[in-house]
């Protein structure tokens, strides 16, 4: 299989991990993390923001790594259906041809408490480290980790979206 530089528009570590798993799908992955900004929200409300966020990571990611082939940018965010508040994650994958993939992970409801906080632009990481006594959940197994005892983790969505976005 062939190698590539793919440029990952964060450095948080289960976002790390998860595209030198699933990059590998493609090719034989040397991933360089870069510490960019998404352009958005703290806390991406909107279906249209979280997806700027990702797609912005990931230009900028590889506008940052000269030898890199691929910008990955992976951004959680929350949509809003009347009084529901959902979680789900993003993945945009950019190459140099200007090729831009995207792709969904599964997503899945907040407790109703959170909601006007949520909206209000506080982060979900913030929100659940403090309820739950969990600090940094959102760079661990993250809050779907904990709410399905491992079942699901953060890993795993940011997977399922990167390889949604692989498909094209």
């Amino acid at each position: 299989m062939k190698k590539c530089v793919v440029a990952l528009g964060s450095k948080n570590p289960v976002k790390v991990y998860a595209v030198s798993r699933t990059m590998r799908l493609l090719c034989n992955p040397q991933v360089v993390a870069v510490d960019v900004s998404s352009g958005v929200n703290a806390q991406p409300c909107g279906l249209i923001e979280t997806l700027l966020g990702a797609l912005n990571r990931a230009s900028q990611a590889l506008a940052s790594v000269d030898n890199a082939e691929y910008g990955v940018g992976i951004e959680a965010g929350i949509f809003l259906i009347d009084d529901l508040a959902l979680d789900l994650q993003v993945a945009v994958i950019v190459d140099r041809n200007n090729r831009v993939s995207i792709g969904f992970s599964q997503a899945f409801m907040m407790p109703n408490e959170w909601v006007n906080e949520l909206v209000r632009g506080v982060e979900l990481a913030e929100i659940a480290s403090k309820v739950l006594s969990r600090p940094n959940i959102g760079r661990r197994l993250g809050l779907i980790g904990y709410l399905t005892q491992g079942l699901v983790t953060r890993t795993m969505l940011s997977e399922s979206a990167l390889i949604m976005a692989l498909i094209p």
